[in-house]
This record gives C-alpha cells, sequence and structure tokens, in this order.
C-alpha cells in the first residue's frame, strides 16, 4: 500500500507541474497585461512600458518567470494581483469557499438522484419506468450546462419569481446553480449505476444472496452497490474536472463570486498570477480528488492496493 500511495503522490505532482506550465504559457499568448493597465491613461512612452514590464517581471524569459511562480507556489506565495496589487492568495480563499460549496453540494445532489433512480432501473430493466428513467438520462446528457441555467433562469426566477437568479448571500440562491449542476451530473452517473447494477445482479454471490432469504435492500444496497462503486468512483474523479469547468460558466450565469468568476475576469484582464494561481489550486483540487479516490479504491478492494 505505500508503495501504491507514493506512485500516485508521484503522478499528482507530475499532472500539477505540467497544468501549471500550459496555462502560464498559453496566457502568455493572449498579450502584454500592461496594455491593459495603461489603457485609457493617455499617451505612455516605450520607456515606461518597459518599466512598467520590469516592476511585473514581465522582462524575464518565460522559463524565469515560471520557476519565479513555482518557488513562490511552495513558499505559500501566489504573488499579487496586476490590478490593485491584491495578494492572489487572499482572492482565491475569499472566492474558494463559494466554489467548493456549490461542487460538493450538486455532487451530493447528483448521487441522491442517480444512485436510487439507478438501482430502480436496473432491478425493473425492461419495465416503462426503465425507459422513463432512461430517457430522462438522456435528456440531461444532451444540454448544455449553460443553456440549461440559462432556461432556469427564466421559468423559476423571471416567469415564476419564484427563486433570486442570483446571489450568494441567502440559500435560495443555492438551488438553481446546484440544480443545474446536479441534473447534468446526475444524467451520467445514473447510466454509469444502472450498468453496473446488471452486471452485478448476475452475479453468483447476488444470487447466493438472495437465496439464503436476504432482503432485496441488503442485497441491493449492502452487496451489490460495493461492486459498482469502482466504477462510479473513477467516473467522480473524472468528473470532478468536468464539474469545476462547468462551474465556470454556471457562475457567470448565476453571477456566484467563485474560483469560475475569478479565473473569468484574470483572463479578460490577462491578470497572469491571478489566473495561474486559480488555475494552480484549481488543478490540485482535481489531482487531490482523484488520489483519494485511488486510495478509496484500495479499501473498496484490497487487491487494487496491492499492485
Amino acid at each position: 500500500m505505500p508503495i501504491y500511495i507514493l506512485k500516485r503522490l508521484f503522478q499528482a505532482l507530475f499532472v500539477v507541474i505540467v497544468v501549471t506550465l500550459l496555462v502560464s504559457y498559453a496566457i502568455r499568448l493572449s498579450g502584454d497585461p500592461t496594455a491593459m493597465l495603461v489603457s485609457g491613461g493617455g499617451a505612455i512612452s516605450e520607456a515606461d512600458l518597459q518599466r512598467i514590464r520590469a516592476g511585473l517581471g514581465l522582462d524575464q524569459p518565460f522559463h524565469m518567470q515560471y520557476l519565479n511562480f513555482i518557488g513562490g507556489v511552495i513558499r505559500g506565495d501566489f504573488g499579487k494581483s496586476f490590478f490593485g496589487g491584491t495578494p492572489v492568495w487572499t482572492m482565491i480563499a475569499q472566492a474558494l469557499p463559494a466554489t467548493l460549496l456549490l461542487s460538493f453540494l450538486s455532487l451530493i445532489i447528483s448521487f441522491l438522484i442517480s444512485i436510487p433512480l439507478g438501482i430502480h432501473a436496473a432491478v425493473k430493466a425492461g419495465s416503462w419506468s426503465d425507459q422513463i428513467i432512461r430517457i430522462f438520462s438522456l435528456i440531461g446528457l444532451s444540454f448544455p450546462n449553460f443553456w440549461l441555467a440559462i432556461m432556469l433562469v427564466l421559468i423559476f426566477s423571471i416567469k415564476f419569481e419564484w427563486l433570486p437568479s442570483s446571489g450568494f448571500l441567502v440559500y435560495q440562491g443555492l438551488v438553481l446553480p446546484c440544480l443545474t449542476l446536479a441534473l447534468i451530473l446526475s444524467a451520467v452517473n445514473l447510466r454509469i449505476v444502472r450498468t453496473a447494477m446488471l452486471d452485478t445482479l448476475s452475479t453468483q454471490y447476488i444470487l447466493v444472496s438472495r437465496a439464503k432469504g436476504l432482503k432485496d435492500r441488503v442485497v441491493l444496497y449492502k452487496h451489490a452497490l460495493r461492486n459498482c462503486l469502482i466504477p462510479l468512483l473513477t467516473f467522480v474523479g473524472l468528473q470532478f474536472g468536468d464539474l469545476l469547468g462547468g462551474v465556470v460558466i454556471v457562475e457567470r450565469v448565476f453571477n456566484w463570486p467563485g474560483m469560475g468568476s475569478l479565473a473569468f475576469d484574470a483572463i479578460s484582464a490577462r491578470d497572469y498570477p491571478v489566473l495561474q494561481g486559480t488555475i494552480t489550486v484549481l488543478a490540485l483540487m482535481i489531482v487531490l480528488t482523484n488520489l483519494a479516490i485511488d486510495l478509496a479504491y484500495g479499501i473498496i478492494d484490497p487487491r487494487i492496493g496491492r499492485k
């Protein structure tokens, strides 16, 4: 098990380095941030622009800028925003709780929807209820998250005025963004649970459990569901990255003050330190989530941890 953990840690470190390197390089292709800093300020000489670039560290080669950034991250210093000089970590600390709240609530809601429906669809395979559940899943897979978010706002906020279209300070503001993400996540999770459960229900140990007279609830939720967790956990790890990517758009639609909005504003302003810090934290979240899932494999199936 320790070797298994070390392998996953080295893989996680490699992924974070590659992601931050690519993002740091890609954002510099968007243009010179000094042009944004001096826009609207009248004429400015090339010498003044060079002094501004030097003050921001942009006069150094890319590899030196990246190494300085990584060195700062190791020390816990993500740098300061080009606009206003606010420490990037302070901005992230303000935005991260909102994103975590939205993401984890959406995941929990999706599990509460997809696991019971997926099990029911597998048990009642071929019935009318199974067909309805599968149609619901197909519809959910077909909806882009931004379109679903806009439709929910139009229906529940503008048409019926039941829920606020934006906001973070009241719990009602959580409903629409969480529902947007949860419905799309549920559509995929439901299919995974149904497929895995169909395979598991035909195995011999499930037939033996039923032959012993165990209740259906015990057979399904204690024995069969355990075997379905590995494919579901695998996809949740992959899904968490898509979830954070979807949060960027959903947060903009609902004016949610999270990491997605922070990253979007940083891209628009070419604020290198803020975007680099935001993407680094998001990458670490995704990597740590997948690492936790890898470790969970070893708990669910001890044979995996010995490989």
